[in-house]
C-alpha cells in the first residue's frame, strides 16, 4: 500500500516540531553576539569564536547522530529515543547558556557561555539530525513532501516572529542579566513543548509507515561523507542551503546591531524582525503554487533572486539610514520563505535516491550531515559578522549603555547585514545551476 500524503493530524505534528528548530536557531543567532559583547563585555574576535566553536562541534557529532539515528531505526523501527533525549537535555542547558555571572569578568564568562551552549548544541542536535530524516518517511510522495515542508515552515516563520520579537522584549523589560535568564526561561519552555510534541505524533507515524524502506544494518557515521562524495544531489543541495543558511545568519546577527547604531533605536530590532519573517506566513500558499509549476529547483532559485536583489537594495542604507530599509527587508522575507522550503522539500527526494543506492535506510546519516553542516553554517554567520566589526573597529561595552561608534564600524555594520548577505546568495546560485534533479516522477 502507497501512502501519498500523512494524515492532517501527524503533518501538523511534524509542523510544531519547528517550534523547537526555530526558537533554537533564531535566538542563539539573534541575541548570544551581542550577549557577549555588551552584557559580560567580551570583545568582538573572543565573541566570534565563542560562537562559533559549539557548532563546530556538530560537524563531528551530527554525523553520528545521524548514525546512531539509522541504527535505532533498524533495532526499534524509529527514531523517537534520541529526539525525547535531545528535548529534555536542551531545558536546562539552553537557559544555563544565558545565567552566566557578569561578577567573573568578561574570560569567565565567555567560558560559561562556550561550555552551556556547546551542551546545548549536541542536545539540540539529538531532536534535529532524526527530525529532519523524518519526511522521507512520513511520505513518498513528490509534491506532498513540499505541502509537507511548507507547513513546517509556516510554524516555523511564527515561531522565529514570535521568539526573536518576544524574547529580546522579556529581556529588555526586566534588564541585564535576569533579563536574560527570563528570556531563556521563557524560550526553552517553548521549544520542549514543540519538540515533545512532534516526538509523540510525527516520529511515532514515521515509524509506522508501512511501505517505508527497511533500515538494514551496518550504519555507520561515514555513510554520510560517503554520500557526499559520490552523490551529486546532495552535494549541490547541502552546498547551496549551507551557504544559504550563512547568508541568513549574519543578517540575522547584523539585526541588532542595525536597530541600536545605525536606526540610533535598540527596540527596532522588533519591527525590523518582524519585517524579516512575517511574509512567509502570507506568501506560503503561494510558493506552494510556485513549486508546483515551476519544480523545486527553479522555484529555489526565484526566491533566491528575490533575497538577493532586495538585500543588495538594502546596501544604499550604507550613504541613507533611515526606516525605508523595512521594506526591502520585507522583500528579503519572501525569499526567505521559499530559500527555507525547497531545499528541505528536495533533501527526501535526494534521501530516497541514495537509500535506493545503498539498499538500506540511509536518512539519518544524510540529515546527520546535513544539520552539521546547516548548524556550523548558523554559528559561522554571527561569527563572519563579527569579524567584520572587528575589522571594522568596533567598540563593545557593558551594561545597557551602547558605547559610540566610529563611522567606520556604523559602515561596517550596514556592509555586514545588507551586501554581505547578498554575495553569499549569489554564490548559492551558481552552485544551484549545476543542480538537475528536478522531477516529480
Amino acid at each position: 500500500m502507497t501512502i501519498a500524503a500523512p494524515p492532517r493530524s501527524v503533518s501538523l505534528g511534524y509542523a510544531v516540531g519547528s517550534v523547537g528548530t526555530g526558537a533554537f536557531g533564531v535566538l542563539p543567532g539573534l541575541v548570544l553576539a551581542y550577549y557577549l559583547t555588551d552584557s559580560l563585555g567580551v570583545g568582538a574576535l573572543l565573541a566570534a569564536v565563542i560562537v562559533v566553536i559549539p557548532k563546530a562541534i556538530d560537524v563531528v557529532i551530527n554525523p553520528l547522530i545521524g548514525a546512531r539515528s539509522d541504527a535505532d531505526v533498524g533495532a526499534t523501527g524509529g527514531r523517537t529515543r534520541l529526539m525525547w533525549l535531545g528535548t529534555l537535555a536542551i531545558l536546562p542547558l539552553f537557559v544555563l547558556t544565558f545565567s552566566a555571572p557578569t561578577s567573573v569578568g568578561p574570560g569567565l564568562g565567555a567560558l560559561w557561555v562556550l561550555i552551556f551552549f556547546s551542551l546545548a548544541a549536541v542536545a539540540y542536535a539529538c531532536f534535529q539530525v532524526p527530525y529532519i530524516a523524518l519526511p522521507a518517511e512520513l511520505t513518498p510522495d513528490y509534491h506532498a513532501r513540499t505541502r509537507l515542508i511548507s507547513e513546517r515552515i509556516v510554524v516555523l516563520a511564527l515561531t522565529i516572529l514570535v521568539v526573536g520579537a518576544g524574547a529580546p522584549a522579556i529581556r529588555d523589560a526586566l534588564g541585564g542579566p535576569p533579563g536574560y535568564v527570563a528570556m531563556a526561561v521563557a524560550v526553552a519552555a517553548l521549544m520542549g513543548t514543540g519538540m515533545a510534541a512532534a516526538t509523540f505524533w510525527a516520529g511515532r507515524a514515521a515509524a509506522r509507515r508501512p511501505d517505508r524502506t527497511p533500515a538494514g544494518g551496518g550504519h555507520s557515521a561515514r555513510d554520510g561523507l560517503r554520500a557526499l562524495r559520490n552523490n551529486r544531489h546532495y552535494r549541490i543541495l547541502l552546498a547551496v542551503f549551507v551557504i544559504q543558511a550563512l547568508a541568513t545568519a549574519v543578517m540575522l546577527a547584523g539585526a541588532q546591531y542595525l536597530a541600536t547604531y545605525v536606526l540610533d533605536d535598540k527596540t527596532a530590532l522588533t519591527p525590523l524582525f518582524a519585517a524579516l519573517v512575517a511574509p512567509a506566513l502570507l506568501v506560503m500558499p503561494v510558493w506552494v503554487r510556485i513549486g508546483r509549476r515551476l519544480g523545486k529547483r527553479r522555484s529555489l532559485a526565484l526566491a533566491s533572486t528575490v533575497f538577493l536583489l532586495a538585500s543588495a537594495v538594502l546596501g544604499v542604507a550604507i550613504v541613507a539610514p533611515g526606516t525605508w530599509v523595512f521594506a526591502p527587508v520585507a522583500l528579503c522575507g519572501i525569499g526567505y520563505a521559499g530559500m527555507q522550503t525547497f531545499p528541505l522539500a528536495m533533501l527526501p527526494d535526494v534521501i530516497d535516491e541514495q537509500t535506493r543506492r545503498a539498499g538500506r535506510d540511509q536518512g539519518g546519516a544524510l540529515s546527520g550531515l546535513w544539520t552539521a553542516a546547516e548548524t556550523f553554517g548558523m554559528a559561522v554567520g554571527p561569527g563572519l559578522f563579527l569579524l567584520v566589526l572587528a575589522a571594522a573597529g568596533f567598540v563593545s561595552s557593558t551594561g545597557d549603555s551602547p558605547a559610540a561608534q566610529p563611522h567606520s564600524a556604523l559602515v561596517g555594520i550596514t556592509a555586514g547585514f545588507a551586501l554581505l548577505p547578498a554575495a553569499l546568495i549569489a554564490l548559492s546560485l551558481l552552485i544551484l545551476a549545476r543542480y538537475d534533479k528536478d522531477t516529480s516522477a
